[in-house]
């Protein structure tokens, strides 16, 4: 992949500055490019008839991804490429077992990951899969932009800073399934309760007890408000963010 200068930029500096700023090299979301253009992405029914529609549903929504984020990239001069699209129901892909998962990015082969069944969208009338969708596709544009090259070097070098690099590399997947989403909320046929009921859909799939992973549910809520308000990718800068206040989280960690 050809990276614009501000990219090549970005991993450069993430690579000579010592651990405890290099954090703030790694967004590789440049301000001056803006804000996510505002788009139209309606929803399609996930049953309709009583047949479910999933992957009808998810590819409507994949559509729309590729088109707002190409044009965000064509404004980075940054190359784009569309992730590959799986949809299975059974089984392992990528090493993965999909009893065990929902939804989720095979970084390897650039393919997002969809399991057609699971209570991750089964009977779901909620905002939620819409979310999921776009978290996982936040994880290909990390790996389009560099990121998760960057994050990945540093999780080789720091082992004991793993678990944090991993809940900022997951907070700032949640504030760009953030962007996109504020980015087309004005087509979405949603209610303030709905967009509440995703807050505590959010909320729900924090991190609890040992398993510290994609961050606490105060902060991926945060997160993700974070870049629903703002629909401006440069706004997820999890890697430079101070501590959080939430109670969810211990002092001096991302949660």
């Amino acid at each position: 992949m050809r990276s614009s200068p501000l990219i090549l930029a970005a991993l450069v500096l993430a690579a000579s500055l010592p651990p405890q700023t290099a954090h703030a090299a790694m967004p590789a979301f440049p301000g001056k490019a803006g804000k996510l253009g505002v788009s139209a992405c309606p929803e399609t029914p996930l049953t309709a008839g009583g047949i479910p529609r999933t992957r009808e549903y998810l590819g409507a929504v994949v559509k729309c991804l590729d088109k707002s984020w190409s044009a965000y990239f064509a404004r980075t001069r940054a190359r784009f490429e569309r992730p590959s699209v799986r949809y299975a129901e059974e089984g392992t892909v990528c090493g993965v077992a999909l009893a065990d998962v929902d939804a989720f990015y095979c970084h390897p082969s650039r393919t997002l990951v969809f399991p057609l069944t699971g209570r991750w969208i089964d009977g779901r009338t909620d905002l939620y899969p819409f979310k999921v969708a776009a978290h996982e596709y936040a994880h290909h544009l990390q790996t389009l932009t560099g990121v998760r090259r960057a994050y990945e070097a540093r999780h080789r070098a720091e082992p004991a800073a793993r678990t944090e690099l991993r809940r900022r590399f997951e907070l700032q997947a949640d504030c760009l399934a953030g962007v996109f989403m504020g980015s087309v909320r004005g087509s979405l046929a949603r209610t303030g309760d709905d967009w509440q009921a995703l807050d505590e859909a959010i909320r729900a799939t924090g991190d609890t007890g040992e398993r510290r992973s994609h961050g606490g549910g105060a902060s991926r809520v945060r997160w993700f408000g974070r870049g629903l308000a703002t629909t401006s990718p440069a706004a997820c800068d999890t890697w430079s963010a101070p501590p959080p206040k939430s109670p969810d989280a211990p002092a001096a960690k991302v949660s």
